[in-house]
């Protein structure tokens, strides 16, 4: 699943070559893509309207038109943003579920093999606002998240902290890839309950967040099965990951086998050397009365 390194990859590419210009019609080919709004809708709300800027929002892709108008697209597992120049006949794209067509320019095309990937249109910044409010927590590359920000998240829960960081609503653009190798950087078991970290591990966690989904902008994506960027191109970070899909390899910290395992319903790759499994809590003693 393209995760926020993979959508901010698309979202530096499509900017330069479609910020400032006019969306002069979108085609829905695939009404499922929109649901419930009907694909006229969409068209008749975007159409006509000049693209101000590109900006991402977890993992979300969010084109802010003129007079307030976003148009919200989310990948999820299998989608993908293609950059097609208007003298290439995109014709014979496979999957293609939205064509969206640039004043005397390029056409975006909206690619999904697996048809889960989403778009919709919302009208003035409160819906915008109200909308991310009610999926997405703390932005991981903003200002906000710090330890501190996360020792609050964090405080009294037993949640692991594999599953905390994949939950959108507490912080967003996190997905199975980054937290694995944010983990491994951290030194923090998947299982590990997210309320017993100290102060001096979320700070190693929210730094390994950072690096890990920095390390990913710069490797442009991973790709490991469907990702391809706005040129087509795949993405390097698998070529770098440090524990993720390496069941079996060395650790390249210790050299003890990575050892792949379930959690959060995920699998999820972990070095049980450098990553310490949480201790049960001890049962009580029977007394006898």
């Amino acid at each position: 699943m393209p995760e926020l390194p993979e959508v901010e990859t698309i979202r530096r590419q499509l900017a330069p070559a479609l910020e400032g210009r006019v969306l002069e019609r979108m085609e829905v080919i695939d009404p499922r893509w929109c649901e419930p709004a009907p694909p006229w809708e969409l068209d008749d709300a975007v159409t006509g309207r000049r693209i101000e800027r590109l900006e991402r929002r977890g993992k979300y892709l969010v084109w802010e038109l003129e007079d307030e108008v976003y148009l919200v697209m989310h990948l999820r597992m299998t989608g993908s943003l293609l950059l097609v120049p208007a003298s290439e006949d995109a014709d014979d794209r496979r999957y293609v579920r939205v064509r969206i067509f640039i004043d005397s320019g390029p056409r975006v095309l909206f690619c999904d093999a697996r048809r889960f990937g989403t778009g919709v249109v919302l009208l003035g910044s409160e819906a915008r606002d109200a909308y991310f409010a009610q999926r997405l927590g703390v932005e991981p590359l903003g200002p906000d998240f710090t330890a501190e920000t996360l020792r609050a998240l964090a405080s009294g829960r037993r949640a692991p902290v594999k599953a905390f960081l994949l939950a959108q609503e507490r912080v967003a653009g996190v997905g199975n890839i980054y937290a694995d190798e944010a983990l491994f950087r951290a030194r923090i078991h998947p299982l590990r309950p997210i309320g017993s970290l100290r102060r001096g591990q979320l700070e190693e966690l929210r730094d390994a967040v950072v690096e890990s989904l920095e390390a990913g902008i710069d490797a442009r994506g991973a790709t490991i099965d469907d990702f391809r960027d706005a040129e087509g191109a795949r993405g390097s970070f698998q070529d770098r990951f440090l524990v993720h899909r390496r069941e079996g390899e060395p650790c390249p910290r210790c050299g003890r086998p990575v050892r792949k395992m379930r959690a959060a319903g995920r699998g999820t790759y972990v070095c049980e050397r450098c990553q310490p499994r949480p201790r049960r809590p001890a049962a009580r003693a029977r007394t006898a009365t």
